[in-house]
């Protein structure tokens, strides 16, 4: 099926722009070409995928020596960046949690590069338990995750280095915060799950041969860490007979059961339940296919409470007893809505958190299904939480929208009422701003929600600097959610509006499956439609419109910007997945082929794939927007390799002034666990390139 040529190199010369005097590093074209279903397919960049290579970091180093030239030459990046660290500058505190006799909760000062862990011990008295900013000087080493045995008196915590998915585990005497044994390393995509106190569940892959940041990974496998033990002797759970790509498994909490999902894609898993009361007990399974999500919520003696779409698109949760837990005996619990579920558990109640035209609407239930109330919230925006130990009597939340910083509340759940636990204080004037819910018409007759926010008496003459953002896949939906860096966007006058494509969460299974494989340009069409009507509503033209989105939203905003150029003046595509052909061959793309398919399935899905591929669909003489690629070095879910190959072809094939640039981040990864400082510079970076080119030589609040 699929055959590679020659290897070959050779060098193109450099590319310079007249007007903007941009001189792009050289970049060597190879003679790679690959042959799916009887077509050949050139892959001339092939040797950037090389990661390890003196050859590929050369060319990291020349991209950001132009992509930083550029930069520094723009009059108000400095003035943008003091406002930023200014408006960033604010004290960030989360929702508390009890373990043991301490309750613990994460501070940042407010430009500390990590949040840092604090607890309060039984005087009242605050200490600092965890430090993340000590882990390494540049900030660049973060907490990946922390769990605690049951007694609160032993933690295992992770951490993340460079951004990367792999993670090494400490285990600590969480009283003294003593080291208790070794390190335990390449553990990746995991939680940590403690039975009692005598260890933990952990979930990794072998470690590649090749590079660990861009070879494969395909068989995830459930540990048991025995406290005391080498991790050479931990116990392999469950993944060594079956080859499954995401295995991870946690213990109820009244360490009865051990709950083991599988997965060979993003979507759908297989269920598993062991008895940990006694001893060599099988595992039982509960779901034997991927044709639906499932997991199982909580438990209450023998009955299992499960939170599942099958025959239900829009989710519901149903109770079975763990006797005979099959699907054909479930029965509903909390019925599916017209509302996407995703439901908590706390303080003996359960909680149906529904997304509703892409905001929340929450009601609680108790054990008997009966409603209790509904939730009443601040605003119309975002809430999250409401989870906790069945005990206890004040449970957490936090809510948020466009326009207002997160606050937490706390929540008694036998009255239903909340009161603000923590507020941030803000300088922004949340009061002076407004979020606007509008629903468009896509290509095909489709109605798409999208959220526009600005600052208040906005203009509507077409010359307003204006962000799109989308994401579309994966079944995530896009709720709204203060950010500073869109604050600040909009102090400027910028307008920020993000569209709930097809292929996200929002309107459940249905609106997911409507924008994966054969249908993936439906999410394509939303985008552009999104542009389109900012455009006839005179929000913004093309002059002033940018087009944002990171990962699949990369993707998004790659093939967005190749099909209609003329559409944007600016793209901002980040991490993205750009070669469509080839993602599925590192690392855990594999995983991603529910959404995507693959090239390798049948000729039909090739040639869909390359049809709108960014790095295939790239053409010479065709005028791109300006365009900054934004990527880490070290990402390991979407290895940069994409970016680079995309911009490369970008760099080649641009006609007109218009700039291409890629600024690659150095020992950062897919975006989790990054510094307060190196976000604050990348925002920076993103808004004054995309004020700059449309035309702004001074802030326009100025």
């Amino acid at each position: 099926m699929k055959k590679t040529f020659l290897l070959m190199a050779v060098t193109t010369a450099g590319i310079s722009f007249a007007q903007n005097k941009i001189h792009y590093p050289e970049t060597k074209k190879g003679e790679t070409v690959d042959v799916y279903f009887d077509t050949k397919v050139s892959d001339p960049y092939r040797w950037l995928e090389d990661d390890k290579s003196a050859e590929t970091g050369a060319w990291v180093k020349a991209q950001n020596e132009v992509t930083y030239g550029y930069l520094d030459k723009i009059p108000f990046r400095e003035e943008l960046k003091k406002r930023m660290e200014k408006l960033w500058n604010y004290e960030k505190i989360s929702a508390p949690f009890t373990q043991g006799k301490h309750i613990y909760y994460s501070k940042n000062n407010g430009l500390q590069n990590q949040s840092v862990i604090y607890r309060k011990g039984e005087n009242g008295k605050d200490e600092v338990f965890l430090d993340p900013n000590t882990f390494s000087k540049d900030g660049t080493t973060s907490l990946g995750g922390l769990d605690f045995s049951k007694d609160g008196t032993k933690a295992a915590y992770a951490i993340s280095e460079g951004g990367s998915d792999w993670r090494k585990v400490i285990i600590i005497d969480a009283l003294s915060k003593k080291v208790l044994e070794d390190t335990l390393v390449d553990v990746k995509f995991s939680g940590i799950s403690w039975l009692g106190n005598e260890g933990f569940y952990y979930s990794s892959y072998d470690k590649p041969k090749g590079s660990e940041l861009s070879a494969k990974t395909d068989q995830h496998k459930l540990y048991f860490h025995k406290l005391g033990t080498p991790q050479k002797n931990d116990k392999v759970i469950f993944g060594a007979d079956q080859k499954r790509r995401y295995v991870n498994g946690y213990v109820t909490e009244d360490d009865h059961y051990l709950i083991i999902s599988a997965a060979n894609s993003t979507y759908g898993n297989e269920l598993y339940i062991k008895d940990l009361t006694k001893s060599n007990s099988p595992i039982t399974t509960i779901v034997d296919n991927f044709n639906s999500d499932n997991s199982i919520i909580e438990t209450e003696g023998s009955k299992l409470f499960i939170d599942t779409d099958l025959n239900a698109p829009n989710k519901r949760i149903v109770t079975v007893d763990v006797s005979n837990p099959k699907p054909e005996n479930w029965k509903d619990f909390i019925k599916e809505t017209e509302n996407v579920l995703s439901p908590a558990t706390g303080g003996g109640y359960f909680f149906a958190n529904y997304v509703k035209d892409a905001v929340s609407l929450v009601l609680q239930y108790d054990y008997n299904g009966k409603l209790v109330r509904e939730i009443k919230l601040p605003a119309v925006g975002t809430a999250a939480g409401f989870g906790g130990k069945k005990k206890e009597k004040t449970l957490y939340y936090t809510f948020t929208n466009y326009t207002t910083p997160g606050s937490v509340f706390s929540f008694d759940p036998k009255s239903g009422k909340s009161e603000i636990y923590q507020k941030p204080q803000v300088d922004f004037k949340s009061e002076d701003y407004e979020s606007k819910q509008v629903f468009y018409t896509s290509k095909d007759g489709t109605k798409i929600p999208m959220i526009i926010t600005y600052k208040k008496g906005l203009k509507l003459d077409g010359k307003n600097p204006t962000i799109l953002y989308g994401y579309g896949g994966f079944n995530i939906s896009l709720t709204p959610n203060f950010n500073i860096a869109n604050a600040v966007w909009m102090e400027n006058g910028g307008v920020y509006a993000v569209a709930n494509l097809r292929g996200g969460g929002e309107y459940g299974k249905k609106w997911h499956d409507a924008g994966t494989k054969l249908h993936k340009q439906n999410v394509f069409d939303d985008f552009i439609a999104a542009g389109e009507y900012l455009i006839a509503q005179k929000y913004t033209s093309s002059d002033f419109l940018a087009i944002r989105g990171g990962s699949n939203g990369g993707l998004l905003v790659g093939a967005t910007m190749t099909q209609r150029p003329d559409l944007m003046k600016v793209a901002l595509p980040a991490v993205g997945v750009m070669d469509m052909l080839r993602y599925n061959a590192f690392t855990a793309g594999a995983g991603w082929a529910f959404d995507y398919g693959t090239a390798q399935d049948n000729k039909e899905m090739f040639e869909y794939l390359k049809g709108y591929s960014p790095v295939q669909n790239v053409k010479k003489g065709t005028h791109y927007p300006a365009t900054m690629v934004t990527t880490g070095d070290h990402d390991d879910r979407v290895v940069p390799a994409h970016s680079f190959k995309f911009a490369s072809e970008l760099q080649e094939k641009q006609t007109g002034d218009n700039p291409v640039l890629i600024r690659i981040d150095v020992k950062a990864g897919h975006g989790a666990g990054k510094s307060v400082a190196a976000s604050i510079q990348e925002n920076v970076d993103i808004q004054a390139f995309t004020l700059y080119n449309m035309g702004f030589k001074a802030l326009p609040s100025k």
